[in-house]
């Protein structure tokens, strides 16, 4: 009986403690001291929640027993969370962060969180609420806010992602090349340069490292680096929902959903899908051409077993179906070639004339359809073990992309090349394993090990093949011969084909902090390539004969090739940075790296002399790269930062891409240059000027040239040239400009807002305008009078309403001036004289309404 009635007591104490009502009591501040009206608190995992008064303080009564987790938001802030063990007569006092003050952005470039203004690399940091706002949905966009990125894009293969100037070829993609700048999406290595025209997903930041990475990233990178984090699961329910109209008949929604399935897991689930109409005619078809198609899901499994483990699972995929991507006639170059195969001979000789000579009516009449079929997608584990001072990282990754484009590389509607379809299959795994931690008081580092195959083959061919008009074209002789019916109608090649490649790699870098200030940080890696190539190439179709005169036309168009290679590299590089940072405001280092880029193969077709194949020019040398660099990041005041970087790089071997004019190697081939150099400064800084207004700003000088490219091709211009009789198919380019580098470049732009209700939600309204410019640049990896495009400077502007908890509206207009500008211009296969460009889009603009949910 005594038990029982104990037990009963006690039953009742507990269920009196349970039921009890918690009452606590706190003020909410800002960095400054002020209070924060309108804050969200919040007990975590409950319904219990308070808002603060004018002065930051608040009430909040709940049931749960301590201790419990309070969980502080506010717009514009990093949200908070504290744990509560006791209640007390004294206000809990919660400071929160601004997240408009760059100086206390945290990132993890170099493997562990830092703020970006310690770290002694020149970095960019985009947000992910900047990103949103802008309408900056892919990386394309992204370099309207960092001038040092260059991105050039005539569809998503042929897609050219550089800092300063340096990474990828310029022109028309090699499949056989390794990119310099590294693309990393959550610690995954994304290998083919199609990845970068992906519509961002739940991004959180986007960190551009500068300046060569190999001792701290997986793959080696001699030009810098795109370090993408995604949000991750929650174990707190949230969700949000967005979608976007704007002309053109744009259409984006995005959604986001995360949450726990139990007390050690969480997912998310984020999906977004883009729609537009084109922003060129085909007159021929009356269809608007260059629309946009994207659909992607990203989904994320968290399991945190303990407090020492965090496994991430990670799976994406994304699809694009565009009508695109088409380019105009931007103008005809005269060549060295006789009058009548000259361009506009040719197609007088045809009875063609173009839909327009203006590139900005935006009209075509392309009798071959465009299209980009691009699937990129895959799966990821990344564990985190806390193992000693430091956290032990294995990311294990496997991807695809298949690759299904139709192109009319003689940018006419005339039947030249009928088809031009480099449809390819990739598949690639990773593994990464690396420790990150403080080695002793005043040492601490990143050793690491990097694995990464390949696979790239032919789906089952890539076809290049001629039509009816291709005899004009590639007529070289006043023979009659050349306008035999049928002769090249139907002619083609199909190359199969298939690049098999491994890179290894043992990476390290140490943090040793000599004495309070001072830190030495030396990096070294050891690369290891290996690529094997099987390329063989047949011709096909056009007028069957026996006749030898016949056949030898047919062969200046298009000849069988066939080719092996089997490369092995090592090297071993390096780097060593001195960083003083005498006081809080000041961080000044100095920086020496010495890099490689893998060797390459040529996997577009190779070009001939005197009828042989230049077999010698399927492998090309790995380019050794030299880079000095001196920096200088500051403080000037509490809400300000200021940031100097200057360097000096030089590449042996350049690794670059060339047009040919033979019709046989329309999308190029890879070569070296002897010695390149780029060297310039950049200027970047910001200020928050009280609580409303924000000012940034950034300007880059780059001066890249060729120190010595003795055996260059030809010009488009000098087409045809020749020297007392005879041919001449190269020339020394030494001192000239290198393509697609703007001498200056540069953004300017600030936000002001102030706090605000919508629909009884605290938020902010917000009114943010930038503008982008950069100076002319060559477009030809051979400087060419004709491949020149002018400078431009476009300005964007957006005004609205955001809330952390509730909903957002934005307004947004994107080249407000509506300028014309050319981003990119190339010849057409052959060299007959005309050249295409790849047009920038003109005014755009539209409104972004989302809805976030946060429990």
């Amino acid at each position: 009986m005594k038990r029982s009635l104990t037990l009963i007591l006690l039953l009742f104490s507990l269920a009196g403690y349970t039921w009890a009502q918690n009452t606590l009591k706190g003020q909410i501040k800002d960095s400054e001291g002020d209070p924060l009206f309108g804050a969200t608190v919040q007990i975590k995992n409950s319904k219990a929640y308070a808002l603060t008064d004018a002065e930051g303080k608040f009430s909040v009564t709940f049931n749960e027993v301590l201790p419990v987790t309070l969980v502080v938001s506010y717009v514009g802030y990093e949200p908070a969370e504290v744990t509560i063990t006791e209640i007390t007569d004294q206000l809990v006092q919660i400071t929160l962060l601004d997240v408009s003050a760059l100086s206390e952005v945290v990132i993890t470039a170099r493997r562990r969180e830092e703020t970006v203004q310690e770290v002694p690399i020149p970095i960019s940091v985009l947000k992910g609420a900047l990103i949103e706002e802008s309408g900056a949905f892919n990386v394309n966009r992204l370099k309207e806010f960092v001038p040092s990125v260059q991105l050039y894009s005539s569809n998503p293969r042929n897609t050219t992602l550089n800092i300063r100037g340096l990474g990828s070829t310029f022109g028309l993609t090699n499949d056989g090349i390794d990119p310099g700048v590294g693309f990393y999406i959550d610690g995954v290595y994304y290998v083919r340069p199609a990845a970068t025209t992906l519509d961002f997903i739940d991004v959180e930041r986007v960190e551009v490292l500068r300046g060569p990475q190999g001792t701290l990233f997986g793959k080696n990178t001699t030009s810098g680096a795109f370090n993408i984090t995604t949000r991750k699961p929650s174990f707190s329910p949230a969700a949000t929902f967005e979608t976007s109209f704007g002309n053109y008949g744009f259409i984006q929604a995005k959604s986001s959903i995360t949450g726990p399935l139990s007390d050690k897991l969480a997912a998310r689930i984020s999906f977004s899908g883009t729609q537009r109409n084109g922003l060129i005619e085909n007159v021929r078809t009356e269809k608007s051409v260059n629309d946009i198609n994207n659909l992607g899901v990203r989904g994320q499994l968290l399991y945190v077993p303990n407090g020492n483990v965090n496994i991430l699972f990670i799976g994406d995929f994304t699809r694009q179906r565009p009508d695109g991507f088409a380019q105009v006639i931007a103008g005809v170059a005269p060549t060295k070639r006789a009058r009548y195969r000259q361009f506009d001979s040719i197609i007088a000789d045809l009875g063609y004339t173009l839909p327009s000579t203006n590139p900005f009516d935006r009209v075509v009449d392309h009798d071959t359809p465009w299209k980009s079929g691009n699937d990129i997608g895959g799966a990821s584990v990344n564990i985190d073990i806390k193992a000693g001072p430091g956290t032990l990282t294995s990311t294990s990754a496997y991807r695809i992309w298949n690759w299904d484009p139709s192109n009319d590389r003689d940018f006419t509607g005339l039947p030249v090349l009928t088809k031009s379809q480099a449809t390819s299959k990739h598949r690639n795994w990773s593994q990464e394993i690396r420790y990150a931690g403080d080695f002793l008081d005043k040492l601490s580092g990143v050793v690491g090990v990097f694995l990464l195959g390949q696979d790239l083959k032919t789906d089952p061919f890539h076809i290049e093949e001629s039509g009816a008009a291709q005899w004009r074209f590639s007529q070289s002789t006043t023979s009659p011969l050349w306008a035999t019916p049928g002769l090249f109608e139907g002619y083609g090649i199909k190359t199969n084909s298939r690049l098999q490649s491994f890179s290894g790699a043992v990476f390290g870098q140490l943090d040793w902090e000599i004495v309070k200030g001072l830190h030495f940080l030396p990096g070294i890696r050891f690369n290891y390539d290996s690529k094997k190539v099987d390329f063989d190439r047949q011709t096909y179709g056009g007028l069957q004969t026996t006749d030898s005169a016949l056949l030898a036309l047919k062969r200046l168009v298009y000849t069988n090739q066939q080719f092996n290679a089997d490369v092995k590299k090592s090297n071993i590089s390096g780097q060593a940075t001195l960083s003083y940072r005498p006081f809080e405001q000041l961080n000044t280092f100095f920086t020496y790296a010495y890099s490689y880029k893998p060797v390459g193969v040529n996997l577009g077709g190779l070009p001939t002399a005197n009828g042989q194949v230049l077999v010698e020019l399927a492998t090309i040398k790995p380019e050794a790269v030299q880079h000095f660099e001196i920096g200088i990041k500051s403080n000037p005041s509490k809400n300000s930062t200021l940031n100097l970087t200057m360097y000096n790089t030089s590449v042996k071997d350049y690794q670059t891409q060339v047009q040919s004019p033979e019709i046989g190697v329309n999308r190029g081939y890879l070569a070296n240059a002897e010695k390149i150099r780029v060297r310039g400064f950049e200027l970047d800084g910001n200020i928050q000027i009280k609580k409303n207004l924000i000012l940034y700003g950034n300007l880059a000088f780059t001066d890249g040239k060729y120190i010595s490219f003795t055996n260059a091709p030809l010009p488009l211009e000098e087409t045809g040239l020749t020297v007392d009789g005879k041919q001449v198919a190269f020339k020394d380019i030494s001192g000239s400009e290198l393509p697609g580098i703007s001498k200056w470049s540069g953004a300017v732009g600030g936000e002001y807002s102030f706090t605000g209700h919508l629909i009884k939600k605290q938020g902010k309204y917000f009114f943010a305008i930038d503008s982008y410019f950069r100076s002319g640049f060559s477009s030809s990896p051979t400087p060419s009078a004709y491949l020149n495009i002018d400078g431009y400077a476009l300005l964007n502007a957006r005004i609205g309403f955001r809330s952390v908890n509730g909903p957002s509206i934005t307004l947004w207009g994107r080249n407000l001036l509506n300028k014309d500008y050319f981003e990119q211009l190339l010849p057409a296969g052959g060299n007959a004289g005309h050249y295409a460009g790849v047009l920038g889009d003109q005014l755009t603009f539209g409104v972004t309404l989302k809805y976030t949910i946060i429990k």
